[in-house]
Parts: structure tokens; C-alpha cells; sequence
């Protein structure tokens, strides 16, 4: 049976001869061209129970919610990582960066990239995982021995 209407997954190459990778994944547009073939190509004296039909849908439905779900808690753990983050300003910390070696100093900052959110110590950035130990933020001199 020839199925018109959907794009190959095969790897196929390109002008300049690199090969390009197959898609792994169906989206909504995809299923919907499934079951339009299947619509089309089904014997008419023998044609598919519309409850083959909402299984598909419903199987369809759940793969969807579940990745929206995935998003939302992508989503979620950059926020949570965001204010622990900013819950290390002023703080004295000792990272490792990735030649191994370890830094202290005070977190100054927080910035954020490709959803990543790095601390800014001694002016450089690093991840919550270079992360090796928080200390208290240090207090300054002038008010430790102070009076009421």
C-alpha cells in the first residue's frame, strides 16, 4: 500500500553532500496525514471501526499532554534553579570551573543563558553544578566589635 502525502524519514543528502538525520518524532500535523491516508486507502467493504479512530486519537491526546507536561517542568526547574541563584547573592562560595580548579569568592551576580542560569563570582560565571560549597555571607569588620 503507497500512502501519498508523507514526507519520507529516511536520511536523505543534501546539495553540499552532508546527509541530513531522519526525524524521530511525529508531531500533530503527522498523525493527522496518518489517519487521513488510512481514511483513504481503507477498503470500502472492509473499512477500519471509527473506535480504531478515537484509540488512535485518545492514544494521540495522552502523548501530547504528556509532552506539554514535560515542557511545563523544564520550564519549572529553570525558575526553581533561577532563585537559588539569586538566593546566592552576597554570599561566599567555592566553585570549580572546568579546567578544575577552585575559586572562592562572593557571588555578585546572576545571569542567565540558553535558560541556564549562572552565578557571577569574582566576575566570572558559573552553573549551580560548579557549585562546591555556600559559606554565610561574610560580615564586614567595622561591625563585629560595635556597641549598641
Amino acid at each position: 500500500m503507497t500512502i501519498s502525502g508523507i514526507a519520507s524519514t529516511g536520511a536523505t543528502t543534501v546539495a553540499d553532500g552532508a546527509s541530513r538525520l531522519p526525524q524521530q518524532t511525529l508531531n500533530q500535523d503527522d498523525f493527522l496525514k496518518l489517519i487521513v491516508a488510512q481514511m483513504a486507502q481503507q477498503d470500502p467493504m472492509n473499512p477500519m471501526k471509527d473506535t480504531e479512530f478515537i484509540s488512535q486519537m485518545a492514544s494521540f491526546s495522552a502523548l501530547e499532554q504528556s509532552k506539554a507536561m514535560q515542557q511545563d517542568l523544564a520550564a519549572l526547574r529553570v525558575e526553581q534553579q533561577l532563585l537559588q541563584a539569586t538566593g546566592l547573592l552576597g554570599r561566599e562560595v567555592l566553585v570549580q570551573g572546568g579546567d578544575g580548579t577552585l575559586t572562592l569568592g562572593i557571588v555578585s551576580g546572576v545571569t542567565v543563558e540558553d535558560s541556564i542560569p549562572h552565578i557571577v563570582v569574582n566576575g566570572w560565571p558559573y552553573t549551580l553544578g560548579d557549585l562546591r560549597s555556600v559559606a554565610p555571607a561574610p560580615t564586614s569588620s567595622s561591625t563585629q566589635g560595635a556597641q549598641p
